[in-house]
């Protein structure tokens, strides 16, 4: 009875049943392939867009245009009616955007995702306040004039992002539209400039290469997912039978490498995003400092971060990266006091109703304070030889990754019992270790110093990749 109630619900979707079929034959749910066809339908229509409609060969006008309509398209072949919804936010907010009083547009948008609460903080920033007032970042980022509607709605609905992301920079993207985006990345580099004769002419940076690389990643994630991923249920960490008959190392062992097994769906769908947004021609960082070009300005991604990570900060700075930086734009650089825990409550309500990411998020701060107190107290004593820092960055990267194990489950399972059950059956222990390392080491760490954030505007002229945007909640010394 179960197992038809489960079929049932993954053939059934608000969105286009065009690809039904297609559904039935891949086992994947029609919300699952709709996304597919429309990213990878995204994937050509960014090639066509950066050669048809570049702007040599097209107004802002008509590019916007086309990225809107496009977007809007894909919501509404996924979604059908419910599109409605994205819709109306997007256009009551602009409707506040253009009525409102400039010095409280930023409250009423703090409802809405991501760009929209973006962009009104970074309208607030360029209209109304003063620049000793703003972070180097923030001046970097602040928005002097209202954008039209037609930006406004490209901005928010393009067909590069409006499935799955990322929420990019207003600036950036307004820059790639009118044709500056990789001039103005290039006028960075000191000895690119210096080639270009005060900047006039901007060379062909090409992103076919970096397209094709994450494509092979998009690949390599895919079979993982169907053959790994499908093998490691996350269920299974919370199976009557199976916590009952397995004891603690065991379980532990499940949940590391169900865990592992999960990440190549999120993987797969940040790095086709990327991939798609480089396919247009938007996403040049700049040049490294061999001279080749970086494709990562809207990456969401860092997987070889991610995987090697030996502290908790580390995993988060390469985890979601345009979110991070979201949170960090919205929140935490403004909140007046209590910015860790702030942070991480806003990053549970973003996400969504489920106790599980409330669970995730809360359980987190613990973790963070113990993290940064151990790291500070002890990690200088290991840097004496290459034996020592070898053996401590093995042990770092061992309880990193059974710390983000234990710390995103509830995330995947979603429910209090499930959550609870889960616990238990691991005893609480992260819990207990990093309360009693955050409360026993918090006496012994030193001062913080104060640290300023490089933004891109500040940017030295040496030849290395400029500065970006750092996602870090919480900056570990």
């Amino acid at each position: 009875m179960s197992e038809r109630a489960t079929e049932s619900t993954m053939f059934k979707t608000t969105g286009s049943k065009l690809l039904l079929p297609a559904s039935q034959s891949s086992g994947l749910s029609i919300d699952q392939v709709n996304f597919l066809a429309c990213q990878f339908f995204a994937l050509a229509a960014a090639f066509w867009f950066r050669l048809y409609l570049s702007p040599s060969h097209a107004s802002p006008l008509v590019r916007h245009a086309f990225a809107t309509l496009l977007g809007t398209g894909f919501l509404i072949f996924c979604f059908g009616w419910y599109s409605a919804h994205i819709l109306t936010a997007v256009a009551v907010n602009y409707l506040i955007i253009i009525k409102a009083d400039m010095d409280n547009v930023h409250r009423p948008l703090m409802i809405v995702t991501q760009k929209i609460t973006m962009l009104a903080f970074q309208l607030h920033d360029g209209l109304c306040k003063k620049s000793e007032q703003l972070t180097s970042d923030q001046k970097f980022m602040a928005i002097k004039t209202r954008p039209s509607l037609l930006e406004y709605l490209s901005y928010n609905l393009n067909f590069l992002s409006v499935l799955v992301g990322p929420c990019s920079n207003y600036q950036d993207y307004i820059d790639f539209i009118e044709g500056r985006h990789i001039s103005r990345r290039l006028k960075q580099h000191t000895a690119t400039c210096n080639g270009q004769n005060g900047h006039n002419k901007t060379p062909d940076i090409s992103p076919f290469k970096a397209v094709c690389r994450k494509l092979l990643v998009c690949c390599g994630c895919l079979l993982l997912y169907f053959y790994v991923t499908r093998s490691l249920p996350i269920t299974f960490n919370v199976d009557p039978d199976f916590l009952s008959q397995t004891p603690f190392l065991y379980r532990l062992t499940y949940a590391f490498f169900s865990i592992q097994a999960a990440r190549p769906k999120f993987y797969f769908a940040w790095t086709l995003a990327d991939a798609v947004n480089n396919a247009a021609g938007y996403g040049f960082e700049g040049l490294d400092a061999s001279g080749k070009p970086s494709w990562d300005l809207v990456s969401n991604i860092n997987i070889v971060g991610i995987e090697t990570a030996t502290s908790f900060k580390t995993f988060i700075d390469n985890w979601n990266i345009q979110t991070g930086i979201w949170l960090k734009t919205v929140c935490y650089d403004r909140a007046p006091k209590h910015r860790l825990a702030l942070t991480f409550v806003l990053s549970a309500l973003w996400h969504g109703v489920y106790p599980g990411y409330y669970f995730t998020f809360i359980t987190a701060i613990p973790i963070t304070m113990a993290a940064r107190a151990i790291r500070r107290s002890v990690r200088h004593y290991f840097l004496g030889s290459r034996a020592l820092k070898l053996g401590y960055d093995i042990v770092t990267w061992a309880a990193t990754q059974l710390t983000i194990c234990y710390t995103v489950m509830p995330f995947l399972l979603l429910s209090v019992d499930n959550t609870l059950l889960y616990y238990r059956s691991m005893y609480f222990h992260v819990h207990i270790l990093s309360l009693l390392a955050a409360v026993a080491l918090h006496r012994n760490q030193k001062p913080r110093e104060t640290s300023t954030s490089v933004s891109p505007a500040s940017s030295s002229s040496s030849a290395q990749l400029q500065p970006v945007h750092s996602n870090n909640n919480v900056k570990v010394h």
